[in-house]
């Protein structure tokens, strides 16, 4: 007979920790629903006071902006975001692998200065790449803005990847030496394909930077033939001209790759990230 209020108790502060959990994801959410409510609000509605908190009169305008003057943005985005994607996987899972397996002299001096790496300001990378691309020929071109978003993923791709590989049995490794793999052979087919959880990881991770960036582009390619979205949608912007709704929609629709790769992508991220974590 005590059952059912103990069953209550438990029920009540359950609920309102639900209930809370929805005000706070709300609150959260909100600045993405007023970016979709800007992006459908017609420029004479932009400041009415108080706003619209629904587009009563909505429009499409932002959106045929969109179509019409962003897509080349859109495009040199997505190139610059898969390169990046795959310079980064290329260059840290050979090197996760052999600070995990091989056990070089220095790994962990590497492990600090990767580490360190993460912490140096974006703006002075920016420049320190401006000066070298300055001699090279290489400003305002995508090779050369995928080696400087490479160089913000890459450590935290080497970190993923020690960590996760350090978690696979020993005994695989060497029943593949025992077969007479080499340390290439056993990375390419037996540690590489175990990794798949890290591969997406990184992977997202190296996507959504390079997809984002606005410091390296600003620097390294503003004003060139191939600029990000992150810069086109500055073009509307200016003294005189504030297009809030075709910002906004820009905004949206840059928004939808990452979110799609990340909903597709979190169940592999979540192992990904935690890998390591635990030591039996």
């Amino acid at each position: 007979m005590t059952s059912a209020p103990t069953v209550l108790g438990w029920r009540r502060p359950a609920r309102g920790k639900t209930a809370i959990g929805l005000v706070l994801t709300a609150v959260m959410l909100f600045p993405v629903y007023w970016m979709l409510n800007v992006s459908f609000t017609r420029d004479q509605d932009m400041r009415k006071s108080p706003p619209e908190l629904f587009p009563l009169h909505g429009t499409l305008a932002g959106y045929r902006a969109v179509l019409d003057d962003q897509l080349p943005y859109l495009g040199t985005s997505l190139a610059i975001a898969l390169g990046t994607v795959v310079l980064t996987v290329a260059l840290s899972a050979p090197a996760g692998y052999a600070l995990a397996k091989l056990r070089p002299r220095g790994g962990g001096i590497l492990n600090f200065v990767l580490l360190a790496a993460q912490m140096i300001p974006g703006i002075i990378m920016a420049m320190g790449f401006y000066a070298i691309y300055l001699s090279l020929g290489l400003l305002q071109s995508v090779p050369g803005l995928i080696v400087a978003d490479s160089t913000l993923a890459v450590p935290f791709g080497v970190l993923i990847f020690t960590a996760f590989m350090s978690g696979i049995p020993g005994e695989l490794l060497q029943a593949a030496t025992t077969d007479g793999a080499g340390p290439v052979r056993t990375f390419w087919s037996i540690v590489l394909p175990m990794s798949r959880n890290a591969v997406v990881t990184v992977s997202l991770f190296a996507f959504l930077w390079s997809w984002s960036d606005f410091v390296f582009a600003s620097t390294l390619v503003n004003g060139g033939a191939h600029e990000p979205i992150t810069l086109g949608i500055y073009h509307y912007i200016g003294n005189n001209n504030q297009q809030w709704n075709a910002i906004m929609a820009t905004a949206v629709v840059a928004s939808l790759p990452a979110a799609g790769i990340l909903i597709l992508a979190q169940r592999y991220v979540a192992a990904g990230v935690t890998a390591g974590a635990v030591k039996d």
